[in-house]
């Protein structure tokens, strides 16, 4: 179980970091929102690829989490741009 976080928090750090880095333009994340994003992302990606396709941690799954998590990046990215307007 232990290592299953560990795993999780590593894999999670970089599929972050590989989002922030693929969405061009300024991102006022920390490193700790970059993580908690990226661990999301891995999470939601982990029941979607397991529930459509049986993903079971190959090549797919990395690219589904890099999805997701690119997505989230736009989605914070987007709410952070609407408060500070108002």
């Amino acid at each position: 179980m232990i290592g299953f976080v560990i795993v999780l928090i590593v894999m999670g750090l970089l599929i972050g970091l590989l989002a922030r880095m693929l969405v061009p333009g300024k991102d006022p994340m920390s490193m700790w929102e970059t993580l908690g994003i990226g661990v999301v992302g891995t999470l939601v990606s982990g029941f979607i690829g397991r529930a459509l396709f049986g993903a079971d941690g190959r090549f797919g799954s990395w690219l589904l989490a890099l999805i997701v998590t690119i997505g989230l990046v736009l989605l914070v990215r987007q709410m952070r741009a609407r408060s500070s307007r108002v």
